[in-house]
C-alpha cells in the first residue's frame, strides 16, 4: 500500500470517528446543523467503505464471510479480523 492510500483511509477514520462523537452531543433540535451531519457521516462511511473495496480488489486481500480488515497505521499492516462466526485463517 502506498502512503498515500494510508493517508487517505487514515483521514477518513479520523472523520468518521470525530463525526459519530459529534453526535453524541448534537441533537435534532438544531436540524440544520443535524441533517448536515447526518448527510456528512453517510458521506464519509460511503467514501470509507469505498477505499477498502477499492484497495481489496487491487491488492486482491483475503476476505471472509462475517470478516473485516482493519489497518494498523503506524506500519501500514492490513490484517483480517474475524467474529466467533467467521471461519477464516489466522
Amino acid at each position: 500500500m502506498t502512503l498515500d492510500e494510508k493517508n487517505e483511509i487514515q483521514t477518513l477514520f479520523e472523520r468518521k470517528n470525530g463525526l459519530a462523537e459529534l453526535s453524541k452531543i448534537l441533537t435534532a433540535d438544531n436540524a440544520d446543523l443535524y441533517e448536515k451531519l447526518v448527510k456528512d457521516m453517510g458521506e464519509t462511511s460511503t467514501k470509507f467503505q469505498n477505499w477498502w473495496d477499492r484497495m481489496a480488489d487491487k491488492y486482491k486481500w483475503e476476505s471472509a464471510k462475517n470478516g473485516n480488515w482493519e489497518i494498523n497505521f503506524d506500519t501500514c499492516e492490513i490484517f483480517l479480523v474475524c467474529g466467533t462466526e467467521c471461519n477464516c485463517n489466522k
